[in-house]
């Protein structure tokens, strides 16, 4: 086990370095420095970790260690990489799902390698935290020695791994908080719509919960589009004009969530085959919330699916495109 001699700091305590700290000294991995804006919280990280000391300042941590996480919140990651001394043939990785290593660049001009190592994993506490890591997957982005480190670590830790050039950081970041974070707001959404009948929001909560876990049982188990139900891919147009009705008059603050969720699914219903394009077309000018001519939504489909659209979907045929 190479890396047994490599020494490793945390500049920042919070749950992500205390997650990774903590997982990597499992897997056997030298552990030796923590830093925080709070010593109390260097301490506490240390406290985890057999012969880890807690640093007062980043810059002890960058003296100490060979390889230097960075793990502050993302708007101090720059200046911290700025403002610290770094040595040729040190390793400097950041943990932030938007920034790339250009932020690193600092280190770089010591002679530092440098790295992203990215937990694609919420974290809302530090021992779910160092629990939920084995089996996630590491974002990577970096110079060819600091991707080659970290890819050992993500390996060690059991995760997978994805390659990322600089340019795809912040687009694979926004696709992981429409995901996250996103989901947490849509199941207030729906938990606040079920106060309207008395519910209240903790019990709501529990109770769509295992429709929360079911869907994504179903999306583990089935993919998409197979794993889509409900009245888009029904086709119930009925159903769905009721849905905007009572929301538009009982709910208006929901409406245009339901609306745009709506538009979105129409291309997963249509992809899974059951819809027509008829209905499809009917569907979508009800969740526009105005008259458009279906050869319209034909033509918005020849843009997205090519000439091929009518064979993929054979409900559409030529004479419904006049």
């Amino acid at each position: 086990m190479g890396h047994i001699k490599t020494t490793i700091g945390f500049i920042g305590a919070g749950v992500t370095g205390t997650a990774l700290a903590c997982q990597l000294w499992r897997q056997g991995y030298k552990v030796v420095a923590a830093s925080s804006r709070s010593i109390t919280s260097a301490q506490r990280l240390a406290a985890k970790i057999e012969d880890c000391v807690a640093c007062f300042s980043p810059q002890q941590v960058a003296d100490l260690a060979d390889v230097v996480f960075i793990t502050t919140p993302d708007d101090v990651i720059a200046d911290i990489a700025a403002n610290l001394k770094w040595r040729p043939e040190q390793t400097v990785i950041h943990c932030s799902g938007v920034h790339s290593t250009d932020i690193l660049e600092p280190a770089q001009k010591y002679g530092a390698h440098v790295c992203c190592l990215h937990p694609l994993q919420t974290f809302a506490g530090i021992e779910e935290a160092i629990n939920s890591i084995p089996g996630s997957t590491f974002a990577l982005e970096g110079d060819e020695f600091g991707l080659s480190l970290a890819s050992d670590m993500a390996t060690a830790m059991q995760g997978n791994i994805i390659m990322l050039k600089a340019g795809d950081k912040v687009i694979y970041h926004a696709a992981a908080v429409t995901l996250s974070n996103y989901l947490v707001t849509l199941m207030k959404t729906s938990a606040d719509l079920w106060q309207s009948f008395g519910i209240p929001q903790e019990e709501a909560i529990k109770a769509l919960l295992p429709l929360l876990k079911g869907t994504v049982n179903n999306i583990e188990r089935l993919g998409i589009p197979g794993c889509l139900t409900g009245p888009i891919a029904r086709g119930d147009v009925e159903t769905i004009r009721k849905h905007v009705a009572a929301l538009e008059k009982d709910h208006p603050e929901a409406v245009d969530t339901y609306r745009l969720m709506g538009l979105k699914t129409l291309s997963i219903a249509l992809a899974r085959g059951h819809l027509s394009l008829e209905t499809a077309g009917e569907i979508r000018d009800l969740l526009e919330g105005r008259g458009q001519r279906l050869s319209s939504y034909y033509d918005d489909l020849y843009q997205e699916l090519g000439i091929d659209f009518e064979s993929r979907y054979p409900s559409a045929s030529a004479d419904k495109l006049l």
